[in-house]
Formats: C-alpha cells, structure tokens, sequence
C-alpha cells in the first residue's frame, strides 16, 4: 500500500491578502465549459509527498510543471528542490507541514528552484465561477482542502477514493477535518468536476465537493504562463494585459505586507 501525507496547515487570515474578485472585470472573456492544462504533461512526480508533509511545495511545482509544458518547454523542479523549500518551513521535520499563504509569499519573494511568481489573489469561498476563470485565465487554482476523514481512512488508497460528496451530506465522518489539510493545484475541469493534481496523479474532484471542503484557494500570476514566441498565454491573454494587470495587482498601494 504506498504511503501518502497531507500537510496543508489551517488558512492564514490576513486582511490584506488580494481578493481575486476585485480584478474580474466585464472586459476579461468568459470562462469555457470545459478546460483542460493536463494534456502536455506527461507524468506527475510526487515530489517528496509520499514521505514528507510538503503538499504545499509540492503543489508549486506542480503548476511550473504544467504553466511551462503548455508554453514552450517543460519544466519540473526536482524533488531536490522541492524538499530544500519545504525545509524552509519546516526546519527538518518530515510531518511539519506549511501554510498556503507562506509558501506563495516565499515562491514570490525568494523562488522555487530558480522559478519565482509575479503576484498572487485570494478567491471567494465556494466560489466555482472564480475557480473556473482562475484555471481559465492563469492556468491554475492552488486549492486548500480539510478533507473529510473517510477520504484518508487508514489502510485506504487515497488515490482511488472518490472524491465526492457522500450521500449522508458533509456530517460525522464526511464532515470537512481542519487537520487534514491538503493542498492541491486544478489544472482542468469540466461542468461536473475539478481536476486536481495530487499524490502524484491527476484526479478527479466534484464541485460539490469543491464547495463543501475547500477552505482556500488562490489564482497565481506568473510569467510562465505566457508562450514567450507568441506573446499570449493558451487561454489567448496576451502579455501586455497580463503585465498591465500585475503592475495593478502589485502596485505598492493595493497590494500590503501579505502580497509586498
């Protein structure tokens, strides 16, 4: 039975986290019913979260993974490079785990293997119109869930449990568990599902259960996303829009200590 951690801690509240919605505007395209970043990836590494608790970092290199395959060359940070950056958090302790919003600020500010992030927006809780335009638009959707214990019964296959919300509704053992944080990025979805990377393996997560255990989720900014030959990301936004918005995003008079 192969091993699987968790590792996401509780949500960091920080008032001055950006609000995703603050820069939807009527001018950006509707999202598609379906979209699907997951098709140029080959494989999905585990990258340390078999044995370490580094779902956080390990989530990371999941979306550099699938930004630069669907742009021009792909690139995987090494499991190496993953483990020096959850040890950053960590300190040497396997099971330690890290906070979302810590390892966004430290991707931004300091890099992962050599790769650093331009700005990142907190989405609204339950919200699978901002999920869909943040997978849309950027590519991803780095996604905290407390799941429910049935998901990470001892002695179960974590990767073959469904998950979907179970028919008894989000109580007793389904009920959403803050100490089984994990943190996986949606590279897809579709009108019944998210399609999430986790454990090394693409899966598939209903939007119900999206709604009922997510309890963060961000849309990351990165430069990664664009095709450089052609100036546009593959959901067609060009580079100037997108170095326009950031310049909003990040701008000293918005974006406060928790983005700065």
């Amino acid at each position: 039975m192969p091993t699987f951690k968790l590792g996401k801690h509780i949500p960091t509240i920080d008032a001055r986290t950006l609000q995703f919605g603050k820069y939807l505007t009527a001018e950006l395209p509707p999202a598609p019913a379906t979209v699907s970043y997951a098709k140029p990836v080959p494989d999905w590494p585990m990258m340390g979260n078999d044995t370490y608790g580094d779902c956080t970092c390990a989530a990371a290199g999941h979306m550099i993974e699938e930004w630069t395959a669907n742009t021009g060359t792909e690139k995987t940070p090494s499991n190496q490079q993953i483990l020096d950056t959850y040890n950053h958090f960590a300190k040497g302790n396997a099971d330690a785990g890290a906070s979302m919003l810590d390892v966004l600020t430290y991707w931004r500010k300091t890099g992962i293997g050599g790769d650093k992030i331009n700005a990142f927006v907190q989405l609204e809780p339950k919200s699978d119109t901002q999920a869909r335009d943040a997978v849309y638009l950027f590519g991803n959707c780095y996604i905290g869930v407390a799941l429910p214990d049935f998901a990470v019964a001892p002695g179960s296959n974590f990767l073959e449990t469904p998950w979907v919300v179970p028919p008894q509704g989000p109580v007793g053992n389904a009920a959403p568990n803050p100490q089984n944080g994990h943190c996986i990025p949606a590279v897809g979805y579709d009108s019944r599902n998210l399609y999430v990377v986790t454990w090394g393996a693409l899966k598939s997560m209903s939007w119900q259960f999206y709604d009922a255990y997510m309890d963060e989720a961000f849309a990351v900014l990165s430069s990664d996303w664009i095709n450089k030959k052609v100036g546009t990301a593959p959901s067609g936004f060009n580079m100037a829009a997108l170095q326009q918005d950031l310049a909003q995003v990040t701008s000293p008079q918005v974006a406060g200590a928790a983005n700065a």
